[in-house]
């Protein structure tokens, strides 16, 4: 049908404008529709005579499309005389071009939405126009989360655990998976002394809101039996809950951190040093303990581009941390035990030292092979233990 403009393209000239969340919000919170003349290619005089019965079909086409109005014009062509063709395509209002896409139960659903949303919680209405697609989405849910913010309003900064919370009906997964739309839903109705600003992010959700968390902890190994932080104990592995964590008194001048359990239990011991498991908490937590600060201290993690991006971010709360055994030279020594990384790091990493970044840099670019890493669990315990020698003969300057 040559090139003229087919149902098809009217109806992707609207799912633009759908995808974009504009002919729900005119219908919510935006500027009043006003009618839109959408883009209309058609047939030129040649080809109205060449392809006569095509040109037909098309205006039949054109014609029976429900909601459209056809603006038409007439053509007294010499060949064929006077023919009615489309002159232009108007949509009258946002109802006429849903109806267009065919997301007719969409807005039925967005209006239960208004509907209800007016007459329990009118202040979210603005919500709905901001993001109308994900409120359409959120459309079965959608009565529970107004029962949830209804609680919120009546008990702001509530003091208790989310399992605490007691609404008939909505269980703890229900608010601890919508923790998203309702950080959103909560700023709008909350009085502003009733959120933590400073608290972001479906992760600090409950700092956000005054709830009570899991304490986080911290595990960590004393690796001198000459400091005695617990009686009996030998080495001991201690967890400890990150408040107490970060008032810890002990005379330590270095400071390990490994992300892998079993080089973690099996660290050689050390003079004046503990070692920190890392896996399973975020560097927020570790870096509560201003102490450290005062230490020497060294991360030890994968050779892989994700192994020195969690360098990078550690690096971000403590600048003087070291890396250990995360070296050209360390990685070339074990060739045979490399792996592949099957999704690595792109973005640029500014607090690696220049030899971390240059390491970083190949990994990155497969200078040296498609995804190459060297897990830490694979290095030589000889490797290490000729590391923390060489370590544990020049002095440290830092007493934590």
């Amino acid at each position: 049908m040559m090139n003229w403009t087919t149902v098809q393209d009217l109806k992707q000239q609207m799912l633009r404008l759908w995808l974009r969340g504009d002919l729900l919000r005119a219908l919510v919170a935006g500027p009043p529709w006003e009618p839109r003349r959408l883009a209309l290619k058609t047939p030129d005089t040649t080809q109205l005579s060449e392809h006569f019965e095509d040109v037909r079909k098309w205006v039949a086409q054109l014609s029976a499309v429900d909601g459209i109005r056809i603006q038409w014009r007439d053509i007294n062509h010499r060949v064929i005389g006077l023919q009615r063709l489309p002159a232009a395509v108007w949509l009258d209002s946002a109802e006429d071009a849903i109806k267009l896409i065919g997301k007719q139960i969409e807005l039925q659903a967005l209006r239960g939405m208004l509907e209800l949303t007016l007459q329990r919680q009118p202040s979210l209405v603005g919500w709905l126009g901001v993001r109308p697609l994900q409120a359409v989405e959120l459309a079965p849910h959608w009565p529970a989360l107004l029962e949830v913010v209804a609680w919120m309003k009546q008990h702001p900064y509530p003091g208790i655990y989310l399992r605490q919370v007691d609404i008939p009906g909505i269980h703890t997964k229900f608010i601890e998976g919508h923790r998203a739309v309702l950080s959103e839903l909560f700023d709008r109705v909350l009085p502003e002394q009733a959120i933590a600003t400073q608290y972001k992010g479906a992760s600090q959700f409950c700092a956000r809101y005054g709830f009570l968390e899991k304490t986080a902890v911290l595990r960590f190994r004393v690796l001198d039996s000459g400091l005695a932080l617990l009686p009996g104990a030998d080495l001991p592995d201690i967890t400890l809950d990150a408040a107490s964590f970060s008032r810890l008194h002990i005379a330590v001048t270095r400071v390990f951190v490994t992300e892998n359990e079993t080089n973690f239990l099996a660290f050689p011991p050390v003079p004046e040093a503990i070692v920190i498991f890392g896996k399973g908490y975020g560097w927020e937590t570790l870096g509560r303990a201003e102490w450290l600060s005062r230490c020497t201290m060294y991360y030890w993690g994968d050779i892989d581009t994700h192994g020195f991006a969690i360098l990078d971010q550690l690096r971000r709360k403590f600048g003087h941390v070291e890396s250990l055994l995360m070296d050209r030279q360390t990685l070339e020594a074990h060739k045979e035990l490399w792996g592949q990384e099957s999704r690595q790091v792109a973005h640029d990493l500014p607090f690696l030292t220049p030899e971390e970044r240059g390491l970083f840099d190949e990994l990155r670019d497969n200078r040296l092979g498609s995804g190459v890493r060297l897990e830490q669990e694979h290095v030589g315990f000889g490797w290490l233990e000729r590391a923390l020698k060489s370590i544990s003969q020049s002095p440290s300057s830092r007493l934590c």
